[in-house]
């Protein structure tokens, strides 16, 4: 199933998009905070690193560690439900799913969701998961306060009002800062969306983009290499009533056409590259149009069963046009098969220092490889591009930018390290990922 990590009898950690294997020193799966922070204090005595781990959904080498792997599996569960300030408390282990189906049941729901809910809630807001939207942003961004275990040991709370320094960092702190264990999201009484899903040409959806933008409250669409074509996604408030897609269309569209067929696909394409570009027309001619009413996370979220590889960077959203026929420009003159979809999403500007939209209205240019084909001279080309418009790298998807670039990119990115120097000064969290992106 998506999200679900491997290890293997001898020990070896591996991610879900198979790009990563560590072997850590030891496992460790607290069944409480003062576990946790035990845990954390008997590595520092031994002198291991520590890294937490959630689904394993990174593509990056983000969570991987020779140290301490911590599975927070048992640190699940909603602590309290505040109906007054609409919040909602949730431990750091749970994954989005089951907190979206126990938000349901409560007659509550996020914001802003991203398209998949396999990751634990830590795991998506740490890496800054986000979905669509003109107004609202990042699962992250939607946090109003959060609880962690630092180096020390010690349990912090974080919120605007208390350690507001570490709360402006640490909704996105790439476990750089210590263990989340506890978050706390603002919440709104459940809402209907209807979804518009539609067939558009390349050459329309960008000439339009800004209206389009501008007339829906998430936009998305998808653009597949080697064709003219894109599937367009708005979604709508709307006062229903509720016309959920049909459990057989649903599963005709999600299951058999967008998993099954598929992987089928993929398969012949990853066998016979020559055949992609054919496969990638007969499948565009496939889409048709629908619409459809339901709750928030039904409508935001889909299986994705067929694996693969992906790299995201935001851009300034103004740069997303230009951007993105430079990169439909680069596949086109290019001997490139490229079977999976490019995929567009916007979000507003916010205030988390290392969020890819701090502080800039941004859109995101996902590239994807089904898993087992060779995908490193096609990202590295489409990095190129999205470097060139100052892009900012997902920070759980593969790329290749190091402190240098990042620090060029991010005006807060010196108030996150001279942050990291305070709260780890001996770097018990560190890996070589985070060498790499944050520097010593």
């Amino acid at each position: 199933m998506l999200g679900t990590t491997a290890s293997a009898k001898n020990g070896t950690w591996r991610n879900w998009g198979g790009t990563v294997a560590s072997r850590p020193a030891r496992e460790v799966t607290p069944a409480s905070v003062e576990e946790l922070a035990a845990a954390v204090r008997r590595a520092g005595e031994d002198g291991l690193t520590v890294k937490a781990v959630g689904s394993g959904h990174s593509f990056t080498s983000i969570a991987a560690t020779d140290g301490v792997l911590i599975r927070p599996q048992l640190l699940t569960g909603i602590r309290n439900i505040d109906r007054d300030a609409l919040t909602v408390t949730v431990e750091a282990g749970t994954p989005l799913k089951r907190l979206n189906l126990a938000l349901a049941r409560e007659g509550l729901s996020l914001t802003n969701m991203g398209d998949i809910m396999e990751q634990t809630v830590s795991g998506a807001t740490s890496t800054g998961t986000h979905g669509t939207g003109r107004e609202s942003a990042s699962i992250a961004a939607q946090i109003r306060g959060l609880e962690l275990v630092t180096a020390d040991g010690s349990v912090l709370t974080c919120s605007e009002k208390e350690n507001p320094d570490v709360f402006a960092a640490a909704r996105i702190g790439l476990g750089a800062l210590g263990v989340v264990t506890a978050i706390t999201f603002a919440v709104e009484p459940v809402f209907l969306l209807t979804a518009r899903e539609e067939p558009m040409t390349f050459d329309e959806v960008t000439g339009r983009f800004d209206e389009l933008w501008a007339e829906n409250e998430h936009f998305e669409f998808y653009w597949f290499p080697h064709t003219g074509s894109t599937n367009t996604k708005r979604n709508n408030r709307s006062a229903g009533p509720e016309q959920p897609v049909g459990k057989v269309a649903g599963w005709i569209e999600d299951e058999f056409v967008s998993n099954g067929l598929w992987q089928v696909a993929n398969w012949v394409g990853r066998a016979a590259p020559a055949s992609i570009p054919t496969i990638a027309q007969i499948s565009t001619r496939a889409w048709s149009t629908r619409t459809y009413t339901d709750i928030p996370y039904k409508v935001f979220t889909s299986p994705r069963r067929v694996r693969f590889v992906e790299m995201e960077y935001a851009v300034p959203r103004a740069a997303l046009v230009d951007t993105l026929r430079e990169l439909k420009a680069m596949v086109d003159r290019s001997d490139f098969r490229v079977s999976y979809p490019v995929e567009v999403r916007t979000a507003p500007a916010d205030d988390i220092a290392l969020s890819t939209a701090s502080g800039r209205d941004s859109a995101y240019i996902a590239v994807h490889m089904y898993k087992g084909t060779p995908y490193q001279a096609y990202f590295t080309a489409a990095e190129r591009i999205l470097t060139a418009h100052e892009g900012r790298p997902h920070w759980g998807k593969v790329h290749t930018r190091d402190a240098e670039y990042l620090a060029g990119v991010y005006p807060r990115f010196g108030e996150f390290t001279a942050l990291r120097d305070r709260l780890d000064p001996e770097r018990r969290f560190q890996n070589d990922y985070l060498r790499r992106v944050l520097g010593q």
